[in-house]
């Protein structure tokens, strides 16, 4: 049970009724990598209902923010995410392609969960032009260069780096 289930008895009743929706409400589970959503930050979710013949469409946007680190330098990362919401929730769902009307109550955490994953970043950066950390030193190149050379390379390789394709 989540905090974004809704009760829509009041829309399958009256074809093409609408009604907005805002709730404020924690998800669990919401990470992609090092990429991740607190569960003590609530999304809010701001849509509008609407009664269609093939069962309630959601429209609107998906609010909060994600924390992770950079995957270069391993700073933390703390960005907004607004990402829309366009769905169907049906009572037969098609596997991947709607969601489940399950009675009079639709389950808004579906389509938010799947939304907010797919946004967020397997590798973020902190900057698209982030240097990341000397793998020689450590030295985080952002702050400071360093004078390192480059570790030598692994002569088994040299046949291959000679390939021309």
């Amino acid at each position: 049970m989540t905090g974004l289930r809704t009760n829509v008895a009041d829309l399958l009743h009256h074809p093409g009724a609408r009604r907005p929706v805002v709730i404020e409400a924690p998800v669990a589970g919401l990470a992609a990598g090092v990429a991740r959503v607190a569960e003590s930050d609530p999304l809010v979710v701001d849509v509008v209902l609407e009664r269609v013949p093939e069962g309630i469409v959601v429209r609107g946007q998906v609010k909060g923010h994600w924390t992770g680190d950079c995957s270069r330098c391993l700073r933390p990362i703390d960005r907004e995410l607004a990402l829309p919401v366009n769905e169907l929730f049906e009572t037969e769902p098609l596997e991947g392609e709607t969601y489940p009307l399950e009675g009079d109550v639709i389950d808004l955490a579906l389509p938010v969960r799947d939304a907010v994953l797919l946004e967020l970043p397997l590798a973020p950066l902190c900057t698209d032009d982030c240097a990341g950390l000397c793998p020689v030193c450590g030295n985080d190149r952002n702050e400071n260069a360093c004078d390192c050379e480059a570790a030598p390379s692994d002569e088994r390789w040299a046949p291959l780096r000679e390939l021309r394709l």
